[in-house]
């Protein structure tokens, strides 16, 4: 049987936390990567909806990073990401929705509110890991293809500003309840802390991330992550990644 693939974005906190669920327990899996804009019509075909992260494992199809995490945790038991204890269970799975519902789509629509006005570096982040022909022509497109991403996400200043509170909630909550162990539940790695540390990941661009932007950064980059360098919930970040984000599949 084939190995599972996961249809993803490099760039994304979504797809990271799939793949971090992955990597955590020791699934060796395909990627395939796409570009903003030009995913639709292949992810159309794989799930019947727009969205990545997909997961194709034997004959099951599933959207989105939750289901996906939910998926593997009853496939794969081994390396488990919810808690033995039911109460501790439910709250990690309560963190992880509030961190999908809450922070995850308002922080990506802060950060790219600022980071497309800039559409030489964002081509470059996006197509980093592709040759210089595909970037080359994913630039000259790059205009339309914002044009779309701002239509799509809403990005308004308005927008803007909704996810900027609502990032410095994600990094405050962290910051007052981890615990002693500094685990968000219990004193092991969990769903928990897997969704917080992925989704709050682009205010820290942590080493660890799989797939790291080009440098230098750009100056909506350096202001952006300079907004929140020195909150506690960004070590929070730092500190679970330098833990607990092997790389133990291949890319």
């Amino acid at each position: 049987m084939s190995l599972p693939l996961l249809h993803q974005f490099r760039f994304s906190h979504f797809n990271e936390k799939a793949r971090w669920a992955l990597d955590h327990k020791h699934i060796a899996h395909r990627r395939r990567s796409y570009l903003p804009g030009l995913h639709i019509v292949p992810v159309l075909l794989a799930s019947w909806q727009r969205q990545v992260p997909v997961l194709r494992d034997g004959a099951a199809v599933v959207a989105g990073s939750a289901a996906i995490v939910d998926h593997l945790e009853r496939t794969r038991p081994d390396h488990p990401l919810y808690p033995a204890d039911p109460s501790e269970r439910a709250k990690g799975l309560d963190i992880q929705t509030w961190f999908d519902a809450h922070v995850g789509a308002p922080m990506r629509a802060a950060f790219f509110f600022s980071a497309l006005d800039d559409p030489a570096y964002m081509a470059s982040v996006f197509t980093h890991h592709a040759g210089r022909a595909v970037h080359g022509i994913y630039r000259g497109a790059f205009p339309a293809i914002a044009a779309i991403m701002r239509r799509d996400m809403k990005l308004t200043p308005a927008a803007a500003e909704e996810g900027l509170a609502r990032t410095r909630e994600g990094l405050d909550f962290v910051a007052a309840n981890a615990r002693p162990s500094g685990y968000l539940v219990g004193d092991r790695f969990s769903i928990a802390d897997l969704a917080a540390a992925a989704i709050l990941s682009p205010a820290v661009l942590p080493p660890e991330f799989p797939y790291p932007c080009p440098q230098p950064y750009s100056p909506a980059f350096v202001e952006w992550l300079g907004r929140w360098h020195d909150h506690p919930g960004t070590a929070w970040v730092r500190e679970m990644y330098r833990r607990e984000r092997g790389a133990y599949a291949p890319p």
